[in-house]
């Protein structure tokens, strides 16, 4: 019997390989990167779906190939892929926020539009948003960020409460994961002056890793889970 699918956006570092390499023990991977050569240490045994999800184009050919190649199988979509172009909106280039909206929310908006037509023929499927604390917070020089942050919050609620209007006894469940200050390579670049003070907000006095946010998607995604629904789980050691 085939394991189900699983799609992972912005599997090749960061949070996404770290799911990547917790969930292949018991999931179909199907491992999204702009770039092929990006995922080369993790694509063994595991599906390749490649594409630069902020252009248009190659984001409407994602979805197609997601739906033909993948659709039979597929149970669950982590929508992890994004960025972070920090920088005060007085001179943050309209091309950089675009990209942003692109990747960080139209992208997450468009697949879930394919997963969520596939789950409802089966009337079971998984949806995980990977938004951040910075979405109900705010965050200095991350505002267009934080805006796309907390667009995915909303999103996946009305998602959810979406699927309940459609279909009568499903297991379709749209959720949001929210990290705080998670040791990555896109935290790496804070500078430390920064970093000592959001240490100082954090309740746990450390900072999370990536394995840890992986550990929620999987208990997320199980059947342990099946009453959690239409919930943004917020994973940040207490910060405030």
């Amino acid at each position: 019997m085939e394991k189900p699918k699983v799609l992972i956006t912005g599997a090749s570092k960061g949070l996404g390989l770290a799911m990547a390499e917790l969930l292949a023990a018991d999931y179909s991977l199907i491992l999204h990167a702009s770039k092929i050569e990006n995922l080369a240490p993790a694509t063994a045994g595991n599906y390749v779906l490649c594409a630069d999800l902020s252009d248009k184009n190659e984001l409407n050919n994602f979805c197609k190939r997601l739906k033909n190649e993948h659709g039979d199988l597929l149970y669950a979509v982590i929508n992890n892929a994004g960025i972070a172009l920090d920088k005060s909106i007085i001179f943050q280039p309209e091309a950089e926020i675009d990209k942003m909206l692109a990747l960080n929310l139209k992208a997450p908006i468009m697949i879930s539009k394919v997963a969520m037509k596939i789950f409802g023929l089966k009337k079971r499927g998984v949806i995980i948003n990977l938004s951040s604390s910075v979405g109900e917070t705010g965050n200095a020089f991350q505002a267009v960020y934080a805006a796309t942050k907390a667009g995915l919050v909303a999103f996946s609620k009305s998602l959810a409460k979406e699927a309940a209007m459609l279909h009568d006894e499903h297991q379709i469940r749209v959720l949001c994961v929210s990290p705080g200050f998670i040791e990555t390579n896109m935290t790496d670049a804070i500078p430390e002056n920064y970093r000592q003070k959001y240490l100082e907000m954090i309740p746990a006095k450390r900072y999370g890793q990536a394995h840890e946010i992986a550990e929620t998607v999987r208990f997320l995604l199980s059947d342990k889970a099946l009453y959690i629904n239409g919930a943004n789980i917020p994973v940040n050691g207490g910060m405030v």
